[in-house]
Formats: C-alpha cells, structure tokens, sequence
C-alpha cells in the first residue's frame, strides 16, 4: 500500500485570493475510494485524480521520545 511519504517531498498548496478557510474545509471525500484528502498537499490531490487508484496507507506525523527517569 502506497504512504504519502512514497509520493516524494511535500507540494504545498497555496490560498489565491479570498479569505483563510476554516481547518475542516481543506478536506474533502475522494468520490472514488472515500479517503479524505488534504487539498494543501498537492500530492495527495494528483493521487486521488488517478483513475482506479488505492487509499493511501496513514502513517504517524510525530513520535514520541522517551527519556528514562531521573533518579
């Protein structure tokens, strides 16, 4: 299964014109396979235009370190 990560580095993007959107509205449902996509990452939005194209595979954004204790 395909991560985003596999599609290359980020293309982000860009607000022409009109006011800043609320966070929710820069998602919407592939009409193919249901997936939401990030219309910020143009890569996300070029694979979802690809006919008979799979969801992408989520990965995690963070990881969390952990330190051990101080004693």
């Amino acid at each position: 299964m395909t991560k985003v990560s596999d599609l290359g580095p980020p293309i982000p993007g860009k607000l022409h014109g009109g006011k800043v959107i609320p966070e929710e509205q820069h998602f919407y449902s592939c009409p193919s396979c249901g997936q939401k996509v990030d219309q910020r990452d143009l890569r996300q939005v070029f694979w979802h235009e690809v006919p008979g194209h799979q969801p992408l595979k989520g990965e995690p954004s963070a990881s969390v370190i952990e330190f051990p204790l101080r004693k």
